[in-house]
């Protein structure tokens, strides 16, 4: 059953006059009526009571006519929403995250494209790992997702959003807790509780060369695979890790966070997004993210631990 044959129905029905609904539909009478008896056999029903004086709507007419009128008003929004899509104003983006470097940027991304574009959704996908996200990205699972610099992939282009600074975090009872800041070598024979060492965690690769610039490698007694146990287990006297300053947000109780005596780590958070990507709706996201996350400079105190975005990395 053709498409055109529910306008031609709908047109009659609503005018009551083939040479009005002919008109109304930019097209000769005589092909009208044929696309109505058309209909009608195609149906087996009878769906007007003719006559040269008055049209008028069949019991089965009358029953035709609201599902017809859905049918032609499904396929209107079908193609508003496929035109939406293709200006970027309605659609799926997917977005990935691992922790922390996502905590404060997320809900503000989140509220402003909702605010700008109602009709596009956000999928948020919790990630096991940094390394994950970049995977996921990697391989178009996702479209966008909230990283830690450095990103060495073919084919992801970068943005920093925020610069966060590597601090000291120790139980509550430790013998440094009262002091206002800490050197690193003064945990050289402290046992430390870290994030996994195969999960490619930026926060990771950060903590162990603060610790190896101090002269000493750290003990990692125990891995987590998350900052929220990360943090448990330092409450719980396991040992003492360097974290970013931004994980007093998860307010966990029994700590102390202690700024590092000296040059500061900087470690960058960014949005990743692979540069061959033709979605017109993460194109949308993108720039509502340069309003809502505006773009930060690097900060790199130190050297050896500040990374520059430069957009696609080999």
């Amino acid at each position: 059953m053709e498409l055109r044959y529910f306008a031609a129905f709908v047109a009659v029905a609503e005018e009551l006059h083939f040479g009005r609904a002919a008109r109304r539909l930019h097209m000769a009478q005589p092909p009208l009526s044929q696309m109505i008896r058309q209909l009608e056999k195609e149906l087996g029903v009878q769906l007007f009571e003719r006559s040269t004086r008055v049209v008028r709507l069949t019991s089965a007419g009358e029953t035709f006519l609201e599902p017809a009128r859905r049918v032609l008003d499904d396929i209107d929004m079908a193609k508003r929403a496929a035109n939406g899509a293709k200006a970027g104003k309605c659609g799926r983006v997917t977005i990935g995250f691992d922790g922390a470097s996502s905590y404060a940027a997320l809900p503000r991304l989140s509220q402003s494209v909702r605010a700008a574009h109602p009709g596009l959704d956000l999928m948020l996908k919790v990630q096991p790992d940094p390394s994950a996200v970049l995977e996921a990205l990697a391989e178009g699972k996702l479209d966008l997702g909230f990283v830690r610099m450095p990103v060495n992939r073919l084919g992801l282009r970068t943005r920093i959003i925020g610069n966060d600074e590597l601090v000291c975090v120790l139980p509550a009872d430790h013998p440094f807790a009262g002091k206002d800041e800490i050197d690193v070598a003064d945990l050289a024979h402290d046992p430390f509780v870290s994030l996994p060492a195969n999960t490619g965690s930026p926060l990771r690769e950060a903590m162990m060369r603060a610790c190896e610039s101090a002269g000493f490698t750290p003990e990692v007694v125990q891995e987590a695979p998350d900052t929220n146990t990360v943090l448990a287990l330092v409450s719980a006297g396991v040992g003492v890790t360097l974290t970013l300053k931004s994980a007093d947000y998860l307010c966990q109780g029994g700590l102390v966070y202690l700024p590092l005596r000296g040059r500061t780590v900087w470690l960058h958070a960014a949005l990743a997004w692979r540069a061959d990507n033709p979605s017109a709706v993460l194109r949308e996201v993108l720039a509502v993210a340069e309003q809502a996350l505006p773009t930060q400079p690097a900060e790199s105190e130190d050297a050896d631990t500040s990374v520059r975005d430069t957009g696609l990395h080999p």
